[in-house]
């Protein structure tokens, strides 16, 4: 059975309608799978609800509407085209579940992060042990479950074979690079602070963390189920590289200046964190030497309060970070273009890819 979806709504009602109904009839296989444990899951299946019924659905949408660009507009993707695409968002869930539990961030969507979620049940019921022992192994191994699930998604769907195979090579490459990149991430927040190597490093956490897995594989996995040559694969590849970077400093803007009661998370967390992003970088070159200094000794504070994150915002502006990653995000997102517009594709996917673009570099959330 095949789907026809709007490519002038990439992501419309419809199109996030057709994500929760492939999620939900896989998650409710796993409820079957596992119903011998009774109720003892419950609150398994209570995060996992949360989680699933949210976010953005940027990378389905990338994986979906590269299909559509190299299949044609007379082809209507079958089901198991939305269904891998929507594993995608199993594999992201994976991915913030043990992102805010190494960062522990207290909030996700509006609603308390996964390992906080576990050790405020364990507090309210008053079971034995540590609330917050319980927390963080519960939200680990949660974690653990949606990156399974991720992968068995995939291998329960209904498509050919030789479809399969085309698209496994990026699928591996894509949980591998999001691994390598929480890594990247991790160890850049720990480093001292060079100014003038957080641009590139930036980068290159960017590159891994989220240009090829929130945009270059997705897009790529899509037009590999619809079989693409390799030229349509490295150009899709280099159009995901610049849009996914665009994307990524987009984030960095919201994590310090957004609106939390939009994004789910208090603005200033990554200041707190000390995430040192292109954002940072930027401000760093710009900066004068005394507000180099008061940045540098606000960034990883878990501590900061309110008024010294007011004060941030006031370097990153003055200095010219946040104009400087204004004009980055666009620059990526007009080469993101330029490749896009050198492929052969079709014009329905071409322009719901278009659209995507947009999206992610003009969102608030």
């Amino acid at each position: 059975m095949a789907m026809k979806l709007d490519p002038h709504q990439p992501l419309g009602e419809d199109f996030i309608a057709a994500v929760q109904a492939s999620l939900d009839h896989f998650i409710d296989t796993q409820r079957d799978l596992l119903a011998e444990t009774g109720d003892r899951l419950t609150i398994i299946w209570d995060e996992v609800a949360h989680f699933t019924r949210g976010g953005k659905r940027m990378r389905p949408a990338f994986c979906y509407w590269g299909y559509v660009a190299v299949a044609g507009s007379d082809s209507n993707p079958p089901h198991a085209v939305m269904d891998i695409a929507s594993s995608l968002d199993l594999l992201h869930l994976f991915a913030l579940v043990h992102d805010d539990l190494i960062d522990a961030s207290d909030t996700r969507r509006g609603a308390p992060a996964a390992h906080r979620f576990f050790e405020n049940y364990h507090r309210e019921h008053s079971w034995q042990g540590d609330s917050e022992e319980f927390g963080r192994n519960a939200a680990l191994l949660l974690g653990d479950l949606l990156f399974g699930w991720s992968l068995a998604m995939v291998e329960q769907t209904s498509l050919s074979a030789e479809r399969l195979k085309r698209a496994r090579p990026y699928l591996d490459a894509m949980r591998s690079e999001v691994l390598a990149g929480q890594f990247l991430d991790v160890l850049h927040q720990v480093r001292p602070c060079d100014d003038k190597d957080v641009v590139a490093d930036a980068k290159l956490v960017m590159e891994f963390k989220t240009a090829k897995y929130t945009v270059s594989r997705p897009v790529q996995i899509g037009a590999a189920l619809a079989l693409a040559s390799d030229g349509v694969q490295q150009g899709l590849g280099r159009f995901g590289a610049h849009v996914g970077y665009a994307f990524q400093m987009r984030d960095d803007l919201l994590g310090v200046f957004g609106d939390p009661t939009v994004t789910g998370k208090p603005a200033g967390d990554d200041l707190r964190q000390g995430k040192q992003t292109a954002l940072i970088g930027y401000a760093l070159k710009g900066a004068s030497p005394s507000e180099v200094t008061r940045l540098k000794q606000i960034l990883g504070n878990p501590d900061v309060t309110d008024e010294q994150i007011d004060q941030a915002r006031q370097i990153l502006t003055d200095s010219g970070g946040v104009a400087s990653t204004e004009k980055a995000i666009m620059r990526e997102a007009a080469a993101g273009m330029k490749h896009l517009h050198r492929l052969d594709l079709s014009a329905e996917g071409a322009y719901a890819l278009m659209a995507l673009v947009h999206a992610a570099v003009e969102r608030t959330a």
